[in-house]
């Protein structure tokens, strides 16, 4: 069959990568090969499927439904496969690696995974209900990372990211009181951090689906090791674009904080600072793709912090 890309993974890999690294133009050859050595029989593409990955829903030779994913290089595949591993199952969809390592190896960004219900994931429930089920859900990802590991640091993320909010606000003098708070607060929580997990490190409401093993799994981690408040920082604005249109969004926002921070006993103060540096983040960078409307909402919600 033809693996033709969704509309929304092309112009979201545009925006990360304008000038593309070729990995679209080979995505129908490696998917064919990834499908004909695990012996799959492919069902369909998911659609409107993710911004970074290439999902497909197949069967293996036995029948069972699984789902082949397939992503490019600076999608970090390899570490969402190692951090799959470590969870194994655990709050995580699993790993069904067909073939061996060789095999593996000569398909790197390709991961065979279990079959969750796509097109329903915690954000179809009623908010508080989707906030308490995503919660449980991550608390479970919460664990001792594995020893000598070579997950990417919090420290380290987010100071790749840090440099690119510093040009921005240099290029927007709108932004640069939220980005220089955002900034201090970053410095301030690296300073001492109170522990090293191994975290989702992209965590939010549509990346928890249903399953049959579990009631509700994570998928699509980029996996990173950092306190708990990092990872709980991106679930706080779920729903953004509800909050800012509620004449209360900032109070509901304020809630919001504390009441997760005590779900997850997480220090409120450390998960407040956490969120107002990934909302700035994700509005300036928002702003230099030429997203507008999504910048607008989250810096507006990052003033509220």
């Amino acid at each position: 069959m033809a693996f033709e890309p969704p509309r929304r993974l092309v112009r979201a890999l545009g925006e990360a990568a304008p000038d593309g690294d070729g990995w679209l133009a080979k995505l129908p050859e490696v998917a064919e090969r990834a499908v004909e050595r695990r012996e799959l029989a492919v069902e369909r593409v998911q659609v409107p499927g993710g911004r970074s990955s290439l999902v497909v829903l197949v069967r293996t030779a036995d029948g069972t439904p699984a789902v082949l994913k397939l992503a490019p290089r600076r999608a970090r595949p390899e570490s969402e496969r190692a951090a799959l591993a470590h969870w194994g199952g655990l709050g995580a969809v699993q790993l069904r690696e067909g073939g061996g390592a060789r095999e593996r190896e000569r398909d790197e960004g390709v991961l065979l995974l279990e079959r969750l219900r796509p097109d329903v994931s915690v954000r179809s429930l009623p908010e508080a209900k989707a906030l308490l089920e995503a919660a449980g859900t991550l608390r479970r990802l919460w664990v001792e990372p594995p020893g000598s590991h070579r997950f990417e640091t919090v420290a380290e993320r987010t100071g790749r990211q840090a440099a690119a909010m510093r040009a921005g606000a240099v290029a927007d003098d709108e932004v640069a009181p939220l980005v220089d708070a955002a900034l201090a607060a970053r410095e301030e929580l690296l300073a001492a951090p109170p522990e090293q997990r191994l975290l989702h490190g992209t965590f939010r409401q549509s990346k928890v689906l249903a399953g049959d093993r579990m009631p509700w799994l994570a998928v699509g981690p980029d996996p990173v090791v950092g306190e708990g408040a990092f990872d709980l920082a991106r679930l706080v604005r779920d729903r953004v674009e509800d909050l800012v249109a509620q004449p209360s969004g900032a109070s509901t926002t304020r809630r919001r904080v504390k009441r997760l921070a005590e779900s997850l006993e997480v220090d409120q103060e450390r998960l407040r600072g956490w969120a107002l540096f990934r909302a700035v983040e994700s509005g300036v960078r928002a702003r230099r793709v030429g997203r507008e409307r999504d910048a607008e909402l989250l810096l507006e919600f990052a003033s509220w912090l």
